[in-house]
C-alpha cells in the first residue's frame, strides 16, 4: 500500500512524529471515552424508562382507574414500540450507521416524552410509551455496536459494559424519581419529563463525534476511517494501519453475506444467530423484566403494607443493580463474559427458589397485584393521592406504623386474615417479608453482574461485520418480543398460577441458561472481533 501524502509528511521528521504521537495518545483516549460515554447515555435512558414503570403504574392505575389488562397494556406499550423498531432497525443501522441511528433514537425519546408529560388518557399514555420504546430500543442496539466498533480489543469489554452500567444507574434513577415525585400533583409528568435532558445531551455530543471506523470502511470511506482510527487510538502509524488492514480483511471475507444467509449454514451464521436468540430469550425468561416493571406491586404482595413502603423498597433494586454492575465492568476483560454468565445463572436460580419457598410460606394474596386498594370505608382509593404527601410530617421510617390511615388499614386487615403458622404472627410475617426482599435483591444483583451486561458483550462480538447490524436487530426483536409477551401476561399469570410457581419457573429457566452457556456460548476473552468471527465461522 502506497503511503498517502499526509503519512509522508508525518514520517519525514521522526522527532516531530514522536512528539505528536505522545500528545495524540492522551487525546485519543479522551475522545474514545467521550464517544463511549455519549453512546452509553442510551443505556441511561432505557434504564430510566424501565425503573420508572412500577412506581408510575401505582400512580396512574388509581388516577385512571385501570383494570388489570389496562395496567399490562400500559407496561407493555413501551415494549411494543421496542419490538416495532427492531423489525425495521437493521437496515437503518447498516445503511446510515450507528451514529445517525443514535441521533434518530434520541429524537424519538424527546418526542415521546413530550407526549407523555401532556397526556391525560390511557390511549395517549400508551402512544407516548410506544414512541419512547422505539427510541430506547434502536438507541440501545446502535450504542452497543458503536462502542464495540470504536474500542480497541483490550478495552472493548470494559467500554461495552459501560452501557450496562449506565442502564442500571438509569434504573436506580427511575425508581428514585417515581418515588420522589409521587406526592406531587401530576408527579408522573415530572418523572416522564426527566428523560428529555439526557436525550438532548446525547444529540449535542454526537454531532461532534466521528462515525465508527468499521462502518466507514464498510461504506468504502477508507481514508476517513484511517483518520478516525488515528484520532481514537493515538498510537503509531503502524498500529493504525494494522488495525485498518484487519478491518478491511475481515470485511472482504464477510461483506458477501446477505440477510437471508443469517438463516443458512454459511460461515456458521445460523448457529451464531441461534446462540444470540437463545441467549436473549433466556435473559427475559428468567424474569428480570417483570421484577422491575412490577416491583412495587410485587413487594406489596410479600407483605409491605403500603404503596409508599413498596415503592421505596423497590428503589433498593436500582441501588443493587448499580453495585452489582461495577465488578462486571471492571473485570469483564480479565475474567470474560462466559464466566460471569455461569456464576450469575447459579445465583439467580438459587435466589428464585428461595423466593418461591418464602412466598408459599407467606400465603400471598395475589389479587391485590392488579387493584387499587380499598380504604376503611369500602371506597376505592388511588394508591397515590396526587394532592397529599407520601408521609405525614414528623413521620419516622417509611416502613413504620405511623403512616396515613388508609395505608395502615390494609396492613392491619392483611394481618387479621393471615393463617396460623409462620404467617400468623407479626414477627413471623415481618421475617418472611424481609427474607423475600433479600432474596429479590440477591436475584437482581446476580442478574446485574452477569446476564445484564454480558449478553450485550457477547452479541457485539459473535456476528460478522457485514451483517452485524441486521443480526443484532433480529436478536433484539426476539428479545423485545419475549419481554412483551412475558410482561403482558405477568399479572394474569400470577393470579392464575400463583407467585410461587412463577418464581419456580424462572428458577428452572436460570438453570437452563447455565447449561446453555456451558455448552453453546463461545469464550471471547482477549480476542479481536476478526479473530472471533474467523473461529466461529469454522465451527
Amino acid at each position: 500500500m502506497e503511503p498517502t501524502s499526509e503519512t509522508k509528511n508525518l514520517t519525514s521528521n521522526p522527532s516531530e512524529t514522536q512528539t505528536l504521537e505522545q500528545q495524540s495518545s492522551t487525546g485519543g483516549r479522551w475522545l474514545l471515552l467521550v464517544a463511549a460515554g455519549a453512546a452509553s447515555l442510551s443505556g441511561l435512558m432505557l434504564g430510566y424508562e424501565m425503573g420508572l414503570t412500577s412506581g408510575v403504574l401505582l400512580q396512574l392505575r388509581g388516577l385512571l382507574s385501570l383494570s388489570c389488562r389496562q395496567q399490562e397494556l400500559l407496561v407493555s406499550s413501551h415494549l411494543l414500540g421496542a419490538l416495532l423498531i427492531c423489525l425495521a432497525g437493521g437496515p437503518v443501522l447498516d445503511r446510515y450507521g450507528r451514529r445517525w441511528s443514535l441521533l434518530l433514537s434520541a429524537g424519538l425519546v424527546v418526542g415521546g416524552s413530550v407526549v407523555l408529560t401532556a397526556s391525560s388518557s390511557l390511549v395517549a399514555f400508551a402512544l407516548g410509551r410506544v414512541v419512547v420504546g422505539m427510541g430506547t430500543s434502536l438507541s440501545g442496539t446502535a450504542a452497543c455496536l458503536y462502542i464495540a466498533e470504536i474500542s480497541p480489543r483490550e478495552r472493548r469489554g470494559l467500554l461495552v459494559t459501560l452501557y450496562e452500567l449506565m442502564l442500571v444507574v438509569g434504573v436506580m434513577l427511575g425508581f428514585g424519581c417515581s418515588y420522589a415525585f409521587a406526592a406531587l400533583p401530576s408527579g408522573w409528568a415530572y418523572t416522564f419529563g426527566l428523560a428529555i435532558p439526557p436525550a438532548l445531551l446525547q444529540i449535542a455530543a454526537l454531532l461532534f463525534l466521528p462515525p465508527s471506523p468499521r462502518f466507514l470502511v464498510s461504506r468504502g470511506k477508507v481514508q476517513r476511517a484511517r483518520v478516525v482510527l488515528a484520532r481514537m487510538r493515538g498510537g503509531t502509524e503502524e498500529h493504525v494501519e494494522k488495525e485498518l488492514m484487519d478491518i478491511r480483511t475481515g470485511l472482504k471475507e464477510e461483506s458477501q453475506h446477505s440477510f437471508w444467509e443469517l438463516f443458512s449454514s454459511k460461515a456458521n451464521l445460523r448457529s451464531r444467530l441461534l446462540t444470540g436468540v437463545t441467549l436473549v430469550f433466556l435473559q427475559q425468561a428468567t424474569g428480570q423484566p417483570n421484577i422491575l416493571s412490577y416491583a412495587s406491586p410485587l413487594l406489596r404482595s410479600v407483605g409491605f403494607a403500603s404503596d409508599a413502603a413498596a415503592t421505596l423498597a423497590s428503589t433498593g433494586f436500582g441501588v443493587v443493580k448499580v453495585v452489582g454492575t461495577i465488578p462486571a465492568v471492571l473485570l469483564v476483560d480479565r475474567v470474560g463474559p462466559r464466566s460471569f454468565l455461569c456464576g450469575g445463572a447459579v445465583a439467580m436460580g438459587l435466589s428464585l427458589v428461595a423466593l418461591g419457598a418464602l412466598t408459599l410460606q407467606s400465603h400471598t394474596n395475589l389479587t391485590s397485584l392488579c387493584k387499587s386498594h380499598t380504604g376503611p370505608n369500602g371506597t376505592t382509593q388511588a394508591p397515590w393521592g396526587l394532592n397529599q404527601t407520601a408521609v405525614q410530617p414528623g413521620s419516622g421510617d417509611i416502613f413504620a406504623t405511623d403512616l396515613p390511615h388508609q395505608w395502615n388499614s390494609e396492613g392491619s386487615q392483611r394481618a387479621d386474615r393471615e393463617d396460623h403458622g409462620v404467617g400468623g404472627s407479626a414477627a413471623g410475617a415481618s421475617l418472611l417479608k424481609w427474607a423475600s426482599l433479600i432474596s429479590l435483591l440477591v436475584y437482581v444483583a446476580a442478574f446485574s453482574v452477569s446476564l445484564g451486561p454480558m449478553v450485550y458483550v457477547v452479541l457485539s462480538e459473535i456476528f460478522p461485520m457485514g451483517v452485524r447490524g441486521r443480526a443484532v436487530s433480529v436478536v433484539s426483536a426476539v428479545n423485545w418480543a419475549t419481554n412483551l409477551l412475558i410482561s403482558m401476561t405477568f399479572l394474569t399469570t400470577t393470579e392464575k398460577f400463583g407467585v410461587a410457581n412463577v418464581m419456580f419457573l424462572y428458577a428452572a429457566m436460570s438453570f437452563v441458561l447455565l447449561l446453555f452457556v456451558i455448552f453453546c456460548v463461545p469464550d471471547t476473552k482477549g480476542r479481536t472481533l476478526e479473530e472471533i468471527s474467523k473461529e466461529l465461522a469454522k465451527k
